[in-house]
């Protein structure tokens, strides 16, 4: 990044309705499944940048697929019902582009990561000061305990260990 600018200051409160956390990964070497956290929590508080996700609130309609999906296996949500973020450091260049790096910690695993993409700030309709994160990280899901795999008839792994990461967090500053 080039030249960089500030998060603005002051103490900013998550708009739910104009927000997501997901996730996709490659299963079966085709294309990437996609779901997101249903029920989740976001702040940003003097420039830092917090954030948690129910992990049994994963969007998933099947049934017993999204009971695998909360066992040991995956994200063993008995012993770790919370994926939680907190920033050690957001950089935005004067192009709107930014860097977000901070502590991720899923399954009680936490890990260093940087989210890249767009951080941009407006006033709203209604004269509400509004800031804006649209980024993406990639994390290898072993890193975080969560090895399960199975073998396709060809050999290769049915589940990509790459796991894409995005959110799209809209803040509107306290009064």
């Amino acid at each position: 990044m080039s030249t960089t600018t500030s998060v603005p200051a002051g103490t900013y409160g998550l708009d739910t309705v104009h927000s997501t956390i997901g996730f996709a990964v490659k299963y079966n070497g085709l294309a990437k499944y996609r779901s997101s956290f249903e029920k989740y929590d976001a702040a940003l508080a003097d420039g830092v940048l917090t954030g948690s996700a129910d992990v049994s609130s994963i969007a998933v309609d099947e049934p017993n697929f999204k009971g695998h999906l909360l066992t040991a296996d995956f994200f063993d949500a008995e012993n770790a019902p919370t994926i939680t973020f907190k920033s050690t450091d957001i950089a935005v260049a004067e192009d709107g582009t930014g860097e977000v790096s901070g502590d991720l910690t899923i399954r009680g695993v936490t890990k260093s990561v940087v989210a890249k993409g767009d951080v941009s700030t407006a006033t709203d309709a209604y004269g509400n000061e509004r800031v804006l994160f649209e980024i993406a990280t990639t994390i290898d899901r072993r890193e975080f305990g969560i090895n399960w795999q199975n073998q396709l008839p060809n050999g290769n792994d049915a589940l990509a260990y790459d796991v894409e990461i995005s959110v799209s967090l809209q803040f509107v500053k306290a009064a």
